[in-house]
């Protein structure tokens, strides 16, 4: 059984508990071994990762980042997601990217299913990712 580290980044909770509800779903459904960590925003994610490499098999990021008025929210998106690829990629696991990134408060509520819209939840997204990467294998053909 796969062991699965959620990072739960809470600065939104209102946003973040739709996120996780729905990573905590499809990932019991496909029978994972889950823990989970809260850290209080997305810059935190990445050392919470690296922190617990070497303890799970894989991994779900999940917050949210709001753009406000200065370039912040640029700088904190582009380290965060760099850091989380380069994690993944120098130590071999799977990490699903769930962190919303979002103009306003609106457009982070339909990506997270507080309010109704055909965008997917990021959470599920994230942690299909996670499942594609863990339950596919190579196959001979």
């Amino acid at each position: 059984m796969n062991k699965i580290l959620i990072i739960n980044a809470n600065y939104y909770k209102e946003i973040t508990v739709n996120l996780l509800h729905e990573v905590k779903k499809i990932l019991k459904k496909n029978k994972k071994d889950l823990s989970i960590i809260n850290v209080s925003g997305v810059f935190e994610i990445p050392i919470a990762i690296r922190k617990n490499i070497n303890k799970f098999d894989a991994f779900v990021a999940i917050g949210c980042v709001i753009k406000g008025k200065t370039p912040h929210f640029d700088y904190i998106c582009r380290s965060v997601f760099d850091a989380i690829m380069t994690l993944s990629i120098n130590y071999n696991k799977p990490i699903g990217n769930g962190i919303i990134t979002a103009l306003n408060k609106k457009q982070a509520y339909e990506r997270c299913g507080k309010i109704k819209s055909i965008k997917n939840n990021k959470g599920y997204e994230a942690a299909k990712a996670v499942l594609s990467i863990l339950d596919n294998g190579t196959k001979k053909i």
